[in-house]
C-alpha cells in the first residue's frame, strides 16, 4: 500500500522555531530515499501548534529534493487564501514536479487564525465551497472564473496550467456530516485525520461513499489516513512514547482549536462543535484529550503493521500518511521513531495490498514547463 511521510512543524519547550525546521528538513532530505511514497505538510498560523504558513512553498522545496514522491497538502485552508493564487501556485508546483501534486483542502477551524486573517468564521463553509469549485474548475480548464455570492472572479488564464487532471487527486478533510456532503458534491476524496471513534468514522465514510456514487456515477478516490505514529520494538517503550507524546499533541490541538470555548457552537457552520464541547464538559478535559490521543497508532512494528492494514482495509483506504515528530519529541526520539518504522514497518506495508494507492498514476509523458 501507499505510505507517506507527514511533516508537522510543532514547537517544543526546548526547541526554537528554527531548530524545529532544521530537524524536520533533515528528515525531508531522506524521505524518498528511505522509501516513503509521498511527502505532506499541513497549514497553520500564529501559534507553535504547527508552524507552516504556506504548504505549497514547502512542497516546492520538497520537489527539488525528490524525484518521484508525491507532494501533498494536508490541508490548504481555502478561506484563508485568494483562490487565484492557490490555483496558480498549485498549477506551478504541478508543472515543476511533473504532475506529482496531491491537493488536500479544508475550510479551517482555529479561531485565532480566522481572527488574525480578519475573516468571519461563519462564512467559511460558503467560501470553501465557492473557492473550491473555482479552483478545481481552473485546474481542469486552465482558467479561473467565478460568479458566486461571496467570490466573484473575471476569467483569468493560468500560466503554466496544471499538467493533468486533478480529478482523483484532490482530497478534503471533512469532520461534520454537512462537510462530507459538500466534499462528495465537489468530487473529492476524503482525508481522514482521527478525531472520532472508529465506528463513527466507518459509518460516515460509507455514507459519503454512497452519496459520492449517486452524485458522480463512479467510485470515490480511496481515502487517505493521517496518523501521528509512535513505534518501538520494546512494547513498554512504545507505550511510554504514546502516553507522553500523543497526549501532548492532543492537548496542543485542543488548545489551538479552542475546543472548550463556547464561541464555536454559535458560529454558522460549526454547530457540530457544540456536541464536542458538551462531551468535554461531561467527561472532563483530560479524558477527552486521552480519547484523541488513543485514536492514533502506536506499538511495536508488528502492531503497527496490523493496525495500519486493519484500518486501511476497513475504510478501503489508499494508504497512510505518518507523522513521526510531534508532542515536543526530542530530536533523538523522533529520529529513532523514523528509523524503526523505515526498517521494520515500511517494507512490510509495501508488500501488502499493493493495489492500494492515493490517486491515479502520474502520466508517463508529463512534460516540464
Amino acid at each position: 500500500m501507499h505510505v507517506g511521510m507527514g511533516f508537522f512543524f510543532q514547537g517544543g519547550e526546548d526547541r526554537s522555531d528554527h531548530e524545529v525546521y532544521a530537524q524536520q528538513l533533515d528528515f525531508l532530505g531522506e524521505a524518498e530515499a528511505r522509501g516513503f511514497d509521498s511527502i505532506w505538510t499541513a497549514e497553520h498560523h500564529f501559534t507553535r501548534y504547527q508552524m507552516m504558513p504556506n504548504p505549497i512553498q514547502f512542497l516546492t522545496y520538497a520537489a527539488a529534493k525528490s524525484e518521484r514522491a508525491r507532494l501533498g497538502t494536508m490541508v490548504m485552508v481555502l478561506p484563508w487564501h485568494d483562490p487565484v493564487r492557490v490555483a496558480e501556485e498549485v498549477a506551478f508546483l504541478d508543472t515543476v514536479s511533473r504532475g506529482r501534486v496531491v491537493l488536500g483542502v479544508g475550510r479551517g477551524l482555529g479561531p485565532i487564525e480566522f481572527d488574525n486573517f480578519r475573516l468571519k468564521m461563519g462564512e467559511s463553509r460558503q467560501r470553501f465551497t465557492e473557492y473550491a469549485k473555482a479552483i478545481s474548475d481552473s485546474l481542469e480548464s486552465g482558467a479561473i472564473e467565478a460568479d458566486g455570492e461571496l467570490y466573484k472572479q473575471p476569467r483569468a488564464e493560468l500560466h503554466p496550467p496544471a499538467t493533468a487532471s486533478f480529478r482523483g487527486r484532490t482530497y478534503a478533510a471533512a469532520v461534520s456530516p454537512e462537510s462530507a456532503e459538500i466534499v462528495a458534491r465537489l468530487g473529492y476524496g476524503l482525508m481522514l485525520i482521527a478525531q472520532k471513534p472508529w465506528s463513527t468514522v466507518l459509518e460516515e465514510t460509507e455514507s459519503y461513499r454512497t452519496l459520492f456514487r449517486e452524485l458522480n456515477g463512479e467510485e470515490p478516490p480511496q481515502p487517505v489516513l493521517v496518523n501521528f505514529t509512535a513505534v518501538d520494538p520494546d512494547p513498554a517503550r512504545a507505550k511510554e512514547m504514546h502516553a507522553e507524546y500523543a497526549f501532548r499533541y492532543s492537548a496542543s490541538a485542543v488548545g489551538h482549536y479552542d475546543f472548550t470555548n463556547p464561541r464555536l457552537e454559535n458560529v454558522n457552520g460549526y454547530e457540530y462543535y457544540a456536541g464536542l464541547r458538551r462531551n468535554i464538559q461531561k467527561h472532563g478535559l483530560p479524558a477527552f484529550t486521552q480519547f484523541l490521543a488513543d485514536l492514533q497508532m502506536a506499538g511495536t512494528p508488528d502492531e503497527l503493521v496490523e493496525q495500519t492494514v486493519e484500518r486501511a482495509r476497513a475504510l478501503n483506504a489508499g494508504g497512510v500518511v505518518n507523522i513521526f515528530d510531534f508532542g515536543g519529541m526530542p530530536f533523538e526520539v523522533s529520529r529513532r521513531n523514523v528509523e524503526v518504522y523505515v526498517e521494520q514497518v515500511l517494507p512490510r506495508l509495501h508488500e501488502v495490498d499493493t493495489f492500494r494507492d492515493i490517486c491515479k498514476p502520474i502520466p508517463e509523458s508529463t512534460p516540464v514547463g
